[in-house]
């Protein structure tokens, strides 16, 4: 099987978590159009600030990061991303406003491409992407909602745990430093809450 084949292949076993009902022959040839494969390596940029994002990747294998940098070039993780994970700066994938964020990879990544215009076509013609999309809003509101309650009133120790037990993956793929930027924590605070839990 080609690799391309191989990344539609996760594609649509990504779409069964939405929908139980095997897609159409015409459904899944559009959806093979319409995600384009594309890969980068480590540290390259799917996303530089101050551009359009044009595109939302589906990261079928590596690790991505999203990130803001301030004034003093120090950097601010909003999300992260492995395998089965979407990435993109909606905000400026819907407007065409300039995007704030950086997306790279973190490891070599491959993924597929998808623009707005290809997905506003899609919901015309399929049905599984109105479902996913329905309920990815969904999932998205809970966690921004969660992740908003705990940078206001959480310890350290409650942010670190939390994501431990929701997010495990992720701690084995990013090194400490961008785990505790991704808390709005300082490295040495995490070093010393995971103390703390190996003690306890």
């Amino acid at each position: 099987m080609g690799a391309v084949l191989l990344m539609h292949e996760a594609l649509f076993k990504y779409f069964k978590k939405f929908n139980s009902e095997p897609l159409k022959e015409e459904e899944e040839m559009l959806i093979r159009q319409a995600f384009i494969p594309f890969k980068l390596k480590k540290k390259q940029y799917l996303l530089q600030a101050g551009d359009h994002c044009r595109h939302f990747a589906f990261v079928v294998k590596g690790a991505m990061r999203q990130y803001s940098v301030d004034e003093k070039g120090g950097e601010h993780m909003v999300r992260l991303g492995v395998e089965d994970w979407w990435m993109g700066d909606r905000e400026s994938w819907v407007t065409g406003k300039a995007s704030a964020y950086h997306i790279d990879a973190w490891e070599n990544t491959e993924m597929l491409l998808v623009t707005k215009a290809s997905i506003d076509h899609l919901l015309n013609k399929t049905t599984i992407i109105a479902k996913m999309m329905l309920q990815l809003d969904e999932r998205n509101n809970i966690a921004n909602q969660r992740r908003l309650t705990s940078a206001i009133s959480a310890t350290a120790v409650k942010k670190y745990t939390d994501f431990a037990a929701c997010y495990p993956n992720l701690i084995e793929r990013f090194p400490q430093h961008i785990i505790a930027s991704y808390l709005g924590i300082t490295k040495d605070t995490l070093s010393r809450v995971k103390r703390q839990l190996l003690q306890r």
